[in-house]
């Protein structure tokens, strides 16, 4: 009999292309669990045999029968409640995705019996076995909606998510229901990122006060957002530095709503927020001079300065004020510092950096970055994200990276703060 499985294997290469009636019970009978193994994933396997190994003893050899689409349903039948979870898990896998390819009337007996153990795998004790049954259908309009409203509202983040995200089964009445009912912050970000929201249910999330969720929101271009709700965000988003980049990168804002943001996110970011926009440049510059004046009150007292200038000279000796300290500075809007740190860089006392901030000028500003030795690129960013140079007066980049007027000219612009300083 060994003599004979060992033929079967063809010396450790594997299970012949054809096995006869027999050659199956050798190897159910005596067969090593590789070798049953191999048998429970062979798509022409009679049933009979894919039925008796979904009882087999080792594992690995059910779960094969729980993955091969050959297994009668019979057999799956046995796995739904098999007390190794990953063959649960592969069996769950394999259903999602035959449930919703089987047409309502076709097979009528098959897809009762599939939709059936469907539901009983959506009811599995462990999460992950409920949540593989939520990944595989989570898309699928001809899956019941009994299943996914019970999905939907899964404790499970890893179940629900899915299926609040993508289930196209899932309507607005559905969605504010499990939001009153007091969804998880996931489900709530799922909700929000769907690809369609309406402005009822937009409403319904704002209520929440759930930052995650209305920044998920805000960054969804295609969820509806009524003005006096986005009115609410922004009263909201003053004081939650987590809301000021997905607001000011919301698409289609209204200049009425960048004007209210413009009152207190980064310079980068209102620069960011007209570029998106492309306002016409009368309500840009109106934009960026209600920043400018806002800037301007928001001076630091002696003693924070002193220690920004210090701090500015530590970096200086340590070698640390590069190009790339310069945008995250712009990035992270550490003005004050950033401040401090060109007039180490440029050798020019810290009130005339800070006039020529706020001149208006890009000539000036790029003459600025060209004596603190930096790129034009970086002096380019300085100019619209941190200087709020109006557009007609930015000084572009000649060929992408090298600064487009000479040193003498440069020297010329900064001179005239210098020497009224």
């Amino acid at each position: 009999m060994l003599g004979k499985l060992k033929a079967l294997l063809g010396g450790g290469k594997g299970l012949p292309k054809i096995l006869s009636q027999e050659d199956e019970r050798n190897i159910l009978e005596k067969g090593s669990d590789d070798q049953r193994a191999e048998l429970a994933a062979r798509a022409d396997a009679r049933p009979e045999v894919l039925y008796y190994l979904a009882e087999d003893k080792a594992p690995k050899v059910r779960k094969l029968i729980a993955a091969n689409p050959s297994t009668p349903m019979q057999a799956a039948e046995k796995l739904s409640d098999d007390e190794d979870d990953e063959v649960r898990a592969e069996l769950a896998r394999k259903i999602g995705r035959l449930v919703p390819g089987l047409k309502r009337g076709e097979r009528n007996a098959l897809r009762e019996k599939a939709i059936k153990l469907l539901e009983t795998l959506a009811e599995d004790q462990l999460p992950k076995i409920r949540a593989v049954v939520a990944e595989e259908i989570k898309s699928s309009d001809n899956v019941p909606k009994e299943i996914v409203d019970k999905l939907a509202r899964d404790v499970a983040d890893i179940v629900c998510g899915p299926i609040l995200q993508y289930s196209p089964l899932l309507n607005d009445d559905d969605l504010r229901e499990i939001i009153a009912a007091g969804a998880s912050q996931t489900a709530l970000q799922s909700i929000a990122s769907r690809t369609t929201v309406s402005e009822e249910v937009a409403d319904d999330l704002v209520a929440t006060l759930d930052i995650p969720a209305i920044t998920a929101l805000l960054t969804n271009a295609n969820a509806q957002i009524r003005e006096d709700t986005l009115d609410q965000i922004i009263d909201q988003a003053e004081s939650v530095e987590d809301l000021h980049k997905p607001l000011a990168m919301r698409p289609q804002l209204s200049i009425r709503a960048m004007k209210r943001i413009a009152g207190f996110v980064a310079s980068a970011l209102v620069h960011a927020m007209m570029e998106q926009n492309d306002l016409p440049e009368d309500q840009a510059e109106e934009l960026l001079e209600r920043v400018r004046e806002r800037l301007s009150s928001e001076r630091l007292g002696e003693g924070d300065e002193a220690k920004l200038a210090r701090a500015a000279q530590d970096y200086y000796q340590r070698s640390m004020l590069t190009d790339d300290f310069v945008i995250e500075q712009i990035e992270a809007n550490r003005r004050e510092l950033l401040l401090q740190c060109l007039s180490v860089m440029a050798d020019i006392p810290a009130a005339t950096v800070r006039q020529i901030i706020q001149s208006k000028s890009g000539r000036a500003v790029t003459a600025l970055a060209w004596r603190a030795g930096l790129k034009m690129r970086t002096a380019y960013e300085l100019q619209t994200r941190f200087a709020l140079v109006p557009k007609a007066q930015l000084l572009h980049p000649k060929d992408g990276t090298k600064y487009p007027i000479d040193d003498n000219e440069l020297d010329w612009h900064l001179s005239y703060f210098v020497e009224q300083a």
